[in-house]
């Protein structure tokens, strides 16, 4: 049986923090901005934590990194 390989996808998207939870960006950053109230672009630019459902998942796509 091969080695599992990293997702490159998610390895690009997300960060694991000092306390071994993962840390990733919001979503709806990136075009049509003029829709958006200042306050929502100034609260999509901090970054979120991924919810404990997905953790698991996440966790085997980045298996390889510590």
């Amino acid at each position: 049986m091969p080695k599992m390989k990293t997702h490159a996808g998610t390895k690009k998207r997300i960060k694991v923090t000092g306390s071994g939870k993962f840390k990733r960006s919001r979503a709806g950053n990136q075009h049509l901005a003029p829709g958006k109230t200042q306050k929502q672009t100034r609260q999509l630019r901090k970054f979120s934590l991924v919810t404990t459902s997905d953790v698991k998942r996440i966790r085997q796509q980045l298996d390889q990194i510590k």
